[in-house]
């Protein structure tokens, strides 16, 4: 999966970082640093926040499962806060927050 920027002057900067760690100019705590500061952050979120995401999408259950490619099911239950999402779901629907449906289109 290709990373996703906070924005394109971020993008060339961590490439820029990439480049130079790849050359061993940049020790790896440095990397780390560039890694937090430049690719699109994920931070948990509460089924409110899951439901807002969804709705600002436009968007119903079903339709939502199939762009986030999970279970309609499990949108449900997100959303009542039975479940919570991780790993690549979660990155997703931090994509969505961030940048709407379209990031992930």
């Amino acid at each position: 999966m290709a990373k996703k920027y906070k924005s394109e002057a971020f993008a060339a900067i961590h490439e820029t970082a990439e480049a130079l760690h790849e050359a061993r100019l940049i020790p790896r705590t440095t990397m780390r640093k560039f890694n937090e500061l430049c690719l699109t952050p994920v931070v948990p979120l509460t089924a409110e926040e899951i439901r807002k995401i969804r709705k600002e999408a436009g968007v119903s259950q079903p339709v939502f499962a199939r762009y986030l490619n999970v279970a309609k099911k499990l949108i449900s239950e997100w959303e009542r806060g039975i479940k919570e999402p991780s790993g690549p779901s979660l990155k997703l629907l931090c994509l969505v927050r961030n940048r709407g449906l379209e990031a992930i289109a």
